[in-house]
């Protein structure tokens, strides 16, 4: 059984409910924070690349924990709803807060980036 530690790093904003969900996540090592796009052939998480063409490129979800699916597919917690700093997200190649943002609202998310001052 894998078991993770939580750290916090102010990733967590606002008084939006937080929702995680369970997903199997695949292809490397990412921090909590990141964002992730489902792959729409076996239904597994990675982060997200705008260049993608396998679903993924579209922003879904946001990864709770550290975690590393290098050597394999993985059982991690992603928010599923939050408000979330945007300064603390990790970022696929060819997303920013403002794309990320959009895909969520696009998609009817109740995952919401915001900019700190």
């Amino acid at each position: 059984m894998n078991t993770a530690t939580f750290a916090p790093n102010d990733l967590l904003v606002s008084d939006i409910p937080v929702i995680t969900r369970n997903i199997t996540l695949t292809g490397g090592a990412y921090e909590r924070g990141t964002v992730l796009g489902r792959i729409t052939a076996d239904d597994k998480y990675t982060i997200s690349l705008a260049a993608s063409a396998d679903g993924s490129e579209v922003p879904a979800l946001v990864l709770a924990f550290d975690a590393d699916a290098s050597g394999g597919d993985i059982e991690v917690a992603a928010y599923a709803s939050a408000g979330l700093d945007a300064s603390k997200l990790v970022f696929g190649a060819g997303h920013d807060a403002d794309s990320v943002e959009a895909a969520f609202r696009a998609a009817g998310l109740p995952l919401f980036v915001r900019t700190l001052a």
